[in-house]
């Protein structure tokens, strides 16, 4: 949708972009506002003018993900936007005018004329995905400290309570290690497609 504007692209450019910029201490105190489990949470309070009761959402095994989820999902579209437009603009015009009329003929044609386009950057994104939520720590260490009952746990957060809360850095070198070669997996994996893509 922002690549087809005509009007106020970079407006929008910059309103999607901004969470991307804005420190992740500061996101998460909004965040923490937001999600505050009592009726002065913003959440709670939008859920009580619908007529919703109040959750607790960091506190709540069962939505804790999914609240925690949200949160990276809004701190981080800024730069996929980014990636996405970039490949946008990088395919031909003669692709866009073949689309157009795909689009008169059918709907489905044209959506997948523009995934095919899009494919690569899809892959690259996914890896690039996959290296950055393996890595996170500071949404659940600063949020939860890996609660409750240990749902938000993550690899880095363990590997980090192994070594400064347990004392066994024999451990936590070890899975510090293992992390570093599956991740350097997936990077030799996302080098090789960029190359392939190249």
């Amino acid at each position: 949708m922002v690549n087809e504007m005509r009007l106020a692209q970079g407006f929008f450019r910059l309103v999607y972009f901004l969470p991307t910029v804005i420190p992740i201490t500061v996101t998460l105190l909004i965040w923490r506002l937001i999600y505050k489990p009592d009726n002065n949470g913003f959440l709670n309070a939008l859920f009580m003018l619908v007529g919703g009761h109040p959750q607790s959402w960091l506190q709540d095994p069962l939505l804790v993900r999914e609240a925690i989820i949200v949160l990276l999902t809004w701190a981080n579209f800024g730069s996929t936007l980014l990636i996405y437009l970039a490949a946008l603009q990088d395919v031909p015009s003669e692709h866009y005018e073949a689309a157009e009329i795909e689009r008169r003929e059918s709907l489905p044609a044209h959506c997948l004329h523009h995934l095919s386009s899009l494919y690569p950057t899809m892959i690259t994104t996914f890896i690039l995905q996959v290296i950055a939520v393996v890595q996170i720590f500071t949404e659940p260490f600063l949020l939860t400290k890996g609660g409750p009952g240990n749902a938000t746990l993550t690899p880095v957060l363990v590997i980090y309570n192994k070594a400064f809360l347990n004392n066994d850095f024999g451990l936590a070198s070890a899975w510090s290690l293992s992390l570093i070669i599956i991740l350097g997996l997936f990077s030799a994996v996302y080098l090789r497609i960029t190359r392939r893509a190249d």
